[in-house]
């Protein structure tokens, strides 16, 4: 009989719930619910419809009970942003989006204070204003009251379980991207929060990935004629949950996990904190069974995505394919940016901050839509370049393949372009990585599955992966010099 779980996979712009079904060589998987997450700003600040989401999850849970019995529940989403909780359980206010303007400012306060490299030697982990560090400190300097109320916090993933089980846990790949927790002993690095005055007491202790947090509370089972169903904090982190998928069979292994955002790093067994790692700002975070995904985080498909909707915004209504095929008709190697500079992060115009960029860096103006589209895509595989040499500086270590794994597999131009940039052959897939690791951390909890090493020969046995081996490499080292001295300005 087949074993069945069900996960729920929350991206920056949509969800799903996944059902996966375990034979004992194969995993499959069927999509059995699909929504849009759709934040909502109110009174100048961007808030996630965290009340909409939980919906969704009783909606998919509903539409999972048409396929059958599934003996657990797991839910990973994006990193740093967390909901408070009062005294009774209840929440204060929606989480705030970590693209929200409230962290302007706060990493240099917070540096101000604790120092750089002190603070990523602490952490180990790359200093980028969204993380949940500075979103505390934002709210110390201009809602202390918030946290004077607050009994608790909890990371998305583990609010969720929450309100599923009632139980309050911090799972420890979620945990890793909060830039607050000790790379050493694995648990909250208090003395960090107290140094900066936030309350040391707000997150509960660190669970290791693939706990069993409990079963799903009898309101809830009775509200949608459910029994007996776990919930596992499986590696929360949707980047923890994708890399666990990556069909690796050599132990050294790189990979991309492309989805609006790019991860692009290795898994050690260890975190690696030196100077290397302090110079390039690589962060070392959590993955299953207390490894280290030690990589960089880019800002990845959000450029491409946000250029559509500002198109959109202007009346020219562009499909992807559209996009895509205008960047294949321009000239190549006109137009880099350094897609990770701070005018790319927040909603807005796009292809208008590139053509300020392209300016103000003695470039030119990249003014057609494929112009636009081709800075984008040369771009993007240049940062991975970049950050490949960098994660190759800190471990001193070769490799020959990158995995790349989600979504952004299905953009073959992209993945052509990476292998054309970095020199190595890509293997792309599983597409639905995250959804897959997921179900195999389930798996592996629940007994029906040994370890991560087995869970990976069944994920190779369970989809067919596509290669891409690099081309015309002159041509893109030449451009990848130019690449170099424009955003090293």
């Amino acid at each position: 009989m087949k074993k069945q779980v069900l996960t729920f996979d929350f991206g920056a712009s949509s969800g799903r719930a996944v059902l996966g079904s375990f034979d004992g060589s194969h995993i499959e998987l069927a999509e059995v619910h699909r929504f849009d997450n759709n934040p909502v700003t109110l009174r100048g600040t961007f808030y996630w419809d965290v009340l909409g989401l939980f919906h969704e999850i009783k909606q998919g849970i509903t539409k999972a009970r048409a396929y059958g019995e599934f003996s657990s529940i797991g839910v990973d989403t994006w990193g740093v942003d967390f909901g408070l909780l009062d005294q009774n359980g209840d929440l204060l206010q929606n989480p705030v989006h970590y693209r929200d303007a409230r962290t302007a400012g706060m990493l240099n306060e917070v540096c101000k204070r604790i120092g750089r490299e002190t603070l990523y030697g602490a952490t180990g982990v790359q200093l980028m204003e969204i993380n949940t560090l500075f979103q505390l400190y934002s709210l110390l300097q201009k809602y202390p009251e918030l946290l004077e109320r607050a009994d608790c916090a909890l990371l998305m993933p583990d609010l969720f379980g929450y309100f599923l089980t009632g139980k309050k846990t911090a799972e420890y790949s979620i945990a890793s991207t909060t830039q607050m927790l000790d790379p050493a002993t694995r648990n909250w690095n208090r003395d960090l929060l107290t140094q900066l005055g936030l309350p040391s007491h707000l997150f509960p202790d660190v669970v290791q990935s693939g706990t069993v947090l409990g079963e799903v509370s009898a309101d809830i089972c009775e509200e949608l004629g459910i029994h007996d169903v776990k919930v596992i904090s499986v590696t929360g982190h949707d980047t923890a949950c994708a890399v666990a998928a990556a069909p690796a069979a050599d132990e050294d292994f790189i990979f991309i996990s492309c989805g609006t955002w790019s991860l692009f790093g290795t898994e050690l067994k260890a975190p690696i904190i030196s100077e290397e790692s302090k110079r390039h700002n690589v962060t070392n975070e959590g993955g299953y069974n207390g490894t280290t995904t030690f990589l960089k985080n880019i800002i990845g498909l959000w450029l491409i995505q946000e250029t559509r909707r500002q198109y959109r915004r202007e009346g020219k209504e562009y499909s992807y394919n559209d996009l895509e095929k205008y960047s294949v008709a321009s000239k190549p190697f006109r137009y880099f940016i350094d897609p990770d500079a701070p005018e790319f992060v927040a909603p807005g115009n796009i292809p208008e901050r590139i053509r300020d960029y392209c300016r103000r860096t003695g470039q030119g103006t990249p003014e057609t839509v494929g112009e636009i589209m081709r800075c984008i895509y040369e771009s993007l595989a240049m940062t991975y370049r970049y950050a490949f040499e960098q994660i190759q500086d800190c471990t001193g270590k070769t490799y020959r393949d990158i995995h790349m794994l989600g979504g952004g597999t299905k953009d073959t131009l992209l993945c052509g372009m990476t292998a054309n940039a970095t020199g190595c052959k890509i293997i792309a897939g599983p597409i639905e990585a995250t959804a897959m690791g997921n179900v195999a951390i389930q798996l592996i909890a629940q007994g029906d599955i040994a370890d991560l090493a087995e869970a990976r020969r069944v994920i190779r046995n369970s989809f067919e992966a596509v290669e891409y081996v690099p081309q015309e490499e002159r041509q893109w080292s030449e451009a990848y010099k130019r690449y170099r001295a424009i955003i090293e300005k």
